[in-house]
């Protein structure tokens, strides 16, 4: 079964992307898409102008952010499937047939995978290692491997997106979406795609900063998915801390030099470190119950419904 393109709500949020959005929404219209919904956080250019020339449905968004844009389009849209693209002209519009296959086929998200070996040129040896190293810090956090969760280039099915409950609100709402996906044991396809380098307009990204941000992201939205690794973490930094203290008291202690408050504050962190990774592994296997009484509650649900 393949997706009528009526049914297809291409979603592109921008900021300043002038040179590139005119032919991007043209090269969709062109490809028969008829649902193309551009939400613009406040660009200073003309990119509204030209989105809307181009045939683009152009709604301004009330807040800031591409996170803010992409929650209030989400509200926004009635079609039964979603295909997000980044304005800048990076992702090919041909290759939408490719994205939105899998959801034919029942999958609830496609994620686009740009980090292949046919894509290296286009990026700088900091950013493809930096995208590396998130993917795998999210697989430790979150434990699974996406190959790509900062990519800018997805589809969804309308009821997939429901399941959501977003709150970044800026560069880190593609490791939200992932971390929801995951949380909600969504059906997640990886698909390679095509991407070319940044022409006309200059990157949004920092690469230290965001890319901090959005490690931080990652880990604090590891407290609802895998809070073992969330708590335990912090437990066993308290804990390393307890023990360096340690060594340096038991070496004056050797001396036959004496620190009593570095002693009490050695026991202090050992023992607020294990509380803290106990509780994280108490944590886990609540959540790990609570996953099991809302499998069974939706399977006693489908039971009633296959009954009726």
């Amino acid at each position: 079964m393949s997706i009528e393109k009526d049914q297809v709500c291409v979603l592109i949020p921008t900021l300043n992307e002038g040179p590139t959005i005119g032919s991007l929404v043209e090269d969709f219209r062109d490809l028969g898409f008829q649902n193309i919904l551009v939400i613009d956080g406040h660009s200073t250019d003309t990119t509204r102008q030209i989105a809307e020339k181009a045939g683009a449905r152009v709604i301004e968004q009330t807040g800031k952010g591409k996170g803010n844009a992409i929650i209030e389009a989400f509200d926004r849209i009635e079609q039964p499937y979603i295909l997000m693209i980044d304005g800048d002209g990076t992702y090919a519009p041909g290759e939408s047939e490719k994205m939105l296959m899998p959801l034919s086929l029942g999958a609830a998200q496609v994620i686009g995978n740009r980090l292949i070996s046919e894509n290296r040129s286009s990026f700088s040896w900091l950013n493809y290692t930096g995208n590396q190293l998130l993917n795998r810090l999210f697989k430790v956090a979150h434990g699974r491997y996406l190959n790509d969760i900062l990519s800018g280039y997805r589809a969804f099915s309308r009821e997939s997106v429901r399941q959501f409950q977003l709150k970044e609100t800026g560069f880190g709402i593609e490791t939200e979406i992932s971390a929801e996906a995951v949380r909600n044991k969504q059906d997640i396809r990886i698909v390679p795609v095509s991407y070319r380098k940044r022409s006309g307009t200059p990157t949004k990204l920092k690469p230290f900063h965001d890319g901090i941000k959005i490690s931080t992201t990652i880990y604090r939205l590891a407290k609802m998915s895998n809070p073992l690794f969330y708590f335990g973490l912090i437990g066993l930094i308290f804990m390393i801390m307890g023990l360096l203290i340690g060594v340096y008291v038991l070496q004056q202690w050797l001396n036959q030099i004496e620190h009593l408050p570095l002693t009490i504050l050695t026991m202090l962190l050992i023992v607020v470190g294990f509380q803290i990774f106990m509780f994280g592994i108490i944590s886990d296997m609540m959540l790990v119950f609570h996953r099991e009484i809302i499998h069974e509650m939706q399977t006693l649900r489908q039971s009633d419904d296959e009954k009726k």
